[in-house]
């Protein structure tokens, strides 16, 4: 039976509710209860492939993969148990020129993260993994820290270092219900007895989705079905071989006791259990597919003639869980407050280490020591947890997992879930979409003879310069950029202004008709959301942030509201469609449809004023992402496409055009304008983001108060720098920042600046190094000098968006 009560159930016994049961163990916590409906490992766990890498595009997700490998590298000296750990290294084979061009950056990236990665010639890779063939390959990379562990005996281990820390198990339990009170869980229902639970962990992999809707929480993780085979042994294999991976076709490979597993993502793999995972799926397979595994079968005969030549031990069709966009989902769901998540781990085997150390974190002290917004569930929207998207999501995700990892590329799968009213009219101008938490945004236009579709590349792929045509274009004349994804939230009551005072570092108490910029920090003193607010009346306040984002910025200012009704809070996102006219003649055309004065001197920078345009009612904020004069027209949807017809009739003269967000983010970039999550985060602070001009000069009482006091006294450890690079080539971020062959930190964010006519890069790097003027970028293994800018790189003096 299960105990009556736990500070901690975690429900799960795989490989990551055991991390998590270990990590919060020997963070001291011993009343701690894993509930496991069937025995340790029988979900996936015991079916995967073992195989561990680290390196990941963000920083701080190869950091956690890292402290995998540092706890492999001890878990059986603190444990007693082996876990069968051969740390010989990872094989990545390039067989295709443009593969070899995403190894050179990943191996810059590589760097910049401190991960030694090594670039090889074809016989160089050869000798690491003598089985094969040099046949179309272009070279390879090498990770030597890397390799591969027996995940049923890892996951045992890690239970076994529990178990010695007081954690209890108990299995073949299942949970059957939950008990909640208010915005918590306070009792979980099982066959075993109900328990009083104090905090509660989904680690219930491919189960997460399911127990979630019980809970009623999002969490958009599930399965897809995933084959590899097992040879027969090999003769004279050579020992400490590393594992393989050949994504051009599709494989990898691992030792496997004398012989070897070789398993890929074939893009035609199915979604399982569409309708539910059925009752007892207790260390089960599926039935192999082998017409669908020949296409892998064909490609490991090419490039390791021997595999053919051998029999098949085993073939497994595993369920392995999976997410709505290809990465985990952790963190604390954003429905409950004492209800923490961390499950849909496609690779779980190289993560769980890690992840396990992070959830640790975040359940203990709120939030993990590096921030993982590229893991957190409140990145998910409504329609992520639907069947309808994620399943079908997921087949293309799988597909895709070992497809060229292009700098800039957008999913193809499920897509037209959230639109906005002027879609079908940017459409018919050329608009070439992307998707951001579902919703349709114009990224670029195409002109007249240019297909309308992304064709992305390494060097200079084929929006570059209808995209330069748009940002020149907005800078000489004016633009439209449709930005009605924003997300959009109203705060009122009479404790409004009091609670935001709270939140905010800027001094919120402006007269009305203001807007304010601002960070809203943690106690730390890390920027937590990155928004602006508009005050409509003395306690009615409009919220506007990011696309992504509104799900975690508005659910840390609801936490952080008074729960005595004194304030109430509204997502209106959907309430109102956004227009951006921008450009040295954008008031020119609004003078032409406004009813009232827009001139400059009544309708001043950082104002809003109540507009009719045309026949629409419209609430302008005179604000500017572009570094140019601009108003961000919020209407109501119903007039949206009224609005944005008038604005092309009144503009005709002065040559009006759409543009989109590619160009939107050049020229923010050149302008020196930050975006959440890339460029500020909760790793850094106003003062570390060169953003402590926003900070209210006589406020005294707000979250992160103290912290930055002591950051202003001492000075931020690290600096965001902007550099210019020398020369034309292509940048997407996760660059090397080095200055005198010295690795100092990677690039943030990174895109071409069509007006001052060079790649620009964002990057943080040690206060004490960010006082020089020559750098040098990392670009494809190639070093370009670079030079520091002290001040924007546009219009420094900010004159043309204050016009």
């Amino acid at each position: 039976m299960v105990p009556t009560s736990a500070e901690f159930v975690i429900i799960g016994g795989g490989i990551i509710g055991c991390s998590i049961a270990y990590h919060l163990a020997k963070a001291g916590k011993t009343d701690i209860v894993v509930l496991e409906q069937f025995q340790l490992t029988h979900g996936a766990t015991w079916h995967a492939a073992g195989v561990v890498g680290q390196l990941r595009p963000s920083r701080n997700v190869t950091r956690m993969l890292q402290k995998s490998i540092e706890l492999y590298d001890t878990l059986e000296a603190d444990t007693g148990q082996a876990i069968d750990w051969k740390k010989v290294g990872s094989l990545r084979i390039a067989s295709s020129k443009d593969r070899m061009k995403e190894y050179k950056r990943s191996a810059t990236t590589a760097k910049s993260f401190g991960l030694e990665m090594h670039l090889l010639t074809p016989k160089e890779a050869q000798d690491l993994f003598p089985i094969m063939t040099l046949d179309g390959v272009e070279g390879a990379t090498y990770i030597d820290s890397d390799g591969y562990v027996d995940p049923a005996s890892l996951c045992q281990a890690l239970a076994a270092g529990a178990r010695k820390r007081g954690v209890k198990f108990v299995q073949n339990c299942q949970v059957t219900g939950f008990k909640s009170e208010g915005r918590r869980i306070v009792e979980v229902q099982t066959s075993q007895g109900n328990i009083r639970a104090e905090t509660v962990v989904n680690a219930s992999g491919m189960w997460g989705h399911e127990l979630g809707k019980m809970m009623g929480t999002r969490v958009p993780a599930f399965a897809v079905e995933h084959q590899y085979l097992i040879t027969d042994p090999i003769p004279d294999l050579p020992k400490g071989m590393p594992t393989v991976r050949d994504p051009d076709l599709l494989l990898y490979w691992k030792p496997e006791v004398r012989g070897i597993v070789v398993g890929g993502y074939e893009p035609n793999t199915v979604a399982f259990a569409r309708d539910g995972i059925p009752a007892g799926w207790d260390q089960r397979l599926i039935q192999e597919n082998y017409e669908r595994f020949e296409q892998l079968a064909i490609n490991a005969a090419k490039r390791t003639p021997v595999v053919g030549t051998v029999g098949v031990r085993a073939m497994i069709n595993g369920a392995i869980p999976i997410s709505a966009d290809g990465d985990f989902v952790m963190g604390r769901v954003s429905e409950l407050d004492n209800v923490f998540v961390s499950c849909g781990f496609i690779y779980g085997i190289a993560a769980a280490g890690g992840a396990g150390a992070a959830m640790a974190e975040w359940i203990l002290e709120g939030r993990p020591t590096n921030n993982l917004w590229p893991l957190d569930v409140r990145r998910f929207n409504f329609h992520h947890n639907t069947k309808y998207f994620m399943y079908d999501r997921a087949i293309e995700i799988y597909a895709k997992h070992y497809a060229m990892k292009w700098p800039v590329e957008e999913r193809d799968s499920v897509r037209n879930i959230r639109c906005s009213p002027l879609y079908f009219p940017l459409k018919e101008r050329g608009g070439v979409f992307g998707s951001r938490a579902g919703w349709e945004r114009p990224n670029w236009f195409a002109p007249p003879g240019i297909e309308a579709v992304d064709k992305p590349s390494f060097d200079w792929p084929n929006w570059f310069e209808p995209v330069a045509a748009e940002h020149r274009h907005v800078r000489e004349s004016v633009g439209l950029i449709d930005l009605s994804s924003f997300a959009k939230m109203e705060v009122f009551g009479p404790s409004a202004l009091s609670s935001l005072q709270r939140l905010a570092v800027a001094d919120v108490d402006r007269p009305v008709g203001s807007l304010i910029y601002t960070q809203l920090c943690n106690e730390r003193g890390g920027i937590e959301a990155d928004v602006t607010f508009c005050r409509l009346e003395e306690d009615r306040f409009y919220v506007i942030t990011g696309t992504a984002y509104g799900d975690h910025d508005f659910g840390w200012i609801r936490k952080h509201l008074p729960t005595d009704g004194s304030v109430r809070t509204l997502d209106v996102t959907s309430a109102y469609a956004v227009i951006n006219i921008c450009g040295p003649k954008a008031r020119d055309v609004l003078a032409k449809v406004a009813e009232q004065n827009v001139g400059g001197d009544v309708f001043k920078y950082g104002e809003m004023k109540h507009l009719t345009v045309g026949a629409a009612p419209v609430m302008a904020l005179r604000v500017s992402f572009t570094g140019e004069l601009g108003y961000e027209l919020h209407i109501p949807t119903e007039y949206a496409v009224h609005v944005y017809r008038v604005l092309h009739e009144a503009g005709a003269e002065f040559g009006i055009r759409d543009f989109g967000y590619r160009a939107l983010n050049s020229l923010r970039m050149e302008k020196g304008y930050q975006i959440w999550a890339t460029d500020i985060s909760p790793d850094y602070s106003p003062y570390a983001a060169g953003l402590d001009w926003v900070i209210g000069k006589n406020k005294k009482d707000f979250i992160g108060r103290e912290a930055l006091e002591k950051i202003a006294a001492e000075g931020p450890d690290r600096k965001l720098c902007v550099f210019k690079l020398s020369r034309k080539v292509p940048v997407y971020g996760g660059e090397a920042i080095l200055r005198n062959g010295k690795v100092l930190g990677v690039t943030t964010s990174a895109d071409f600046g069509h007006t001052v006519g060079a790649p620009i890069v964002y990057g943080y790097v040690a206060a004490s190094e960010a006082v020089h003027e020559d750098y040098d970028i990392e670009v494809y293994s190639e070093i370009v000098p670079a030079t520091r800018a002290s001040e924007p790189l546009y219009d420094p003096a900010g004159l043309r968006f204050t016009l």
